[in-house]
């Protein structure tokens, strides 16, 4: 949570010692995020003054967005910067594209944190402080966010790689003291002055407004930040609660949002959608996927699009189907342990008594999607059966149906994934044999 007291620059090399102690251990190879401005030279200062005693490795990296006339003069002074400092340098370009819907702010965002997080690193370290964090509450209560939205940015964020920011309880004015008195250098984005940007509407004209009233209004609402994060929290911990009752192999029982009251039937479904989609969706639209869930016919087909993929509902759960791509499969396997095919991977496992008979592979088998109308025999004490009925047989749903290699051998229908092998190739006993599996994404 930020602090209310405002930070003198002498103090910041302490602060940082500290986040350093509980966050950062020996060895770790950290990432600062290096734009040239203000905030992330001075943490390039203080990274580069703690390293030592920390024992961490550092890099930085310059993200270069293509937008200003003078991006390359900016990687250029970046580059030039932690030469005279001995850190590691790397610049990337990215497309930035100006039609996507989200507005040039949220597309550069989108583009910058891509290419962060897929950095091979322990942790990111970004500059964000704290009069940034009160924009980005203001910003996103403008918006009608939730309370993930309000929560605005995190300290620490886990994964891997993590997201440091180490300056999110600091005051702007407190790093230019710090800049000011060490004699740092740092460019100045012309684009900060644009008042297109929402957040230098904000920045530029709102809070110098409310500041006449409320003199510490971005130390306040970096506060209610934090307080919002406690609260997304706790209803994190209440979804994973939910979650172990009805999430069961990636599906959620609608059972369990009928028993649980709309708020907590929302805040499962949201919970259920975050490990599945690249972001969350909207209230609307959240509100649109469990009244559905809810209330459509037992028999219908029900399919909610959604941007990565859509919701289908089979045999009272709820299921996500991700997007993949319609083109029919048809290519050959020749002895590696896995294939990687759209939607999932084929992973071939040599046995004895098992699987496919290795005297009917010959080294070869075709990989091929369903056309409709195929028959097959798994098991020898019964006929043969259409290929439908063994899958409807199976639990197996429809939209799955459709996306189910199928595994031919000497243009014959030899292994079905889930089903089992066509009765006459299987492997005798002793007999050395595959087993063929299919793992959906």
């Amino acid at each position: 949570m930020a602090s209310s007291k405002k930070p003198r620059q002498s103090e910041l090399p302490e602060r940082l010692e500290s986040f350093l102690h509980d966050t950062v251990k020996t060895g770790q190879t950290l990432v600062l995020g290096l734009s040239g401005g203000l905030d992330s030279c001075v943490l390039l200062h203080l990274l580069v003054s703690a390293r030592n005693r920390h024992a961490f490795q550092l890099r930085a990296l310059h993200i270069n967005h293509g937008i200003s006339p003078n991006a390359d003069d900016w990687a250029e002074f970046c580059a030039a910067l932690c030469a005279s400092c001995e850190v590691a340098f790397s610049a990337e370009c990215v497309h930035v594209p100006r039609d996507s819907g989200l507005g040039i702010e949220a597309a550069a965002r989108e583009a910058r944190y891509r290419i962060l997080l897929a950095q091979p690193a322990d942790a990111v370290v970004l500059a964000h402080h704290r009069d940034d964090q009160a924009e980005t509450l203001l910003l996103q209560l403008l918006r009608g966010a939730g309370v993930k939205g309000l929560a605005a940015m995190p300290q620490v964020s886990s994964g891997r790689p993590a997201m440091l920011r180490p300056l999110l309880d600091v005051s702007r004015s407190a790093l230019e003291a710090y800049a000011n008195a060490h004699g740092l250098q740092w460019i100045e984005d012309e684009s900060n002055l644009d008042l297109a940007y929402d957040r230098n509407f904000l920045r530029h004209h709102v809070f110098p407004e409310i500041e006449k009233r409320f003199p510490a209004c971005r130390t306040t609402l970096a506060r209610s930040a934090g307080h919002f994060a406690e609260a997304a929290e706790l209803l994190d911990e209440v979804a994973a609660a939910d979650a172990a009752v009805y999430i069961k192999e990636g599906g959620l029982a609608i059972a369990g949002l009928r028993v649980l009251s709309g708020p907590r039937g929302r805040n499962l479904l949201r919970y259920w959608l975050a490990g599945h989609l690249a972001a969350p969706p909207s209230t609307r639209r959240l509100q649109e996927v469990h009244r559905q869930l809810l209330n459509a016919r037992a028999d219908a087909q029900l399919r909610v699009v959604l941007e990565d993929g859509e919701v289908r509902r089979y045999r009272e759960m709820a299921v996500f189907e991700k997007n993949a791509g319609a083109q029919p499969l048809h290519c050959t396997w020749r002895g590696e342990p896995e294939m990687k095919l759209p939607g999932g991977t084929l992973t071939f496992e040599c046995a004895v008594g098992q699987g496919i008979s290795a005297n009917h592979v010959a080294g070869r088998l075709e990989i091929r999607s369903r056309s409709g109308g195929e028959r097959f025999r798994p098991d020898s004490r019964r006929p043969t059966r259409s290929l439908r009925h063994l899958l409807q047989e199976a639990g197996m749903p429809p939209w799955e149906r459709q996306s189910l290699p199928l595994i031919y051998a000497a243009d014959r229908l030899a292994v079905v994934p889930g089903i089992g092998v066509a009765c006459d190739l299987q492997a005798a006993e002793g007999e050395e044999g595959w087993i063929i599996c299919w793992k959906r994404d």
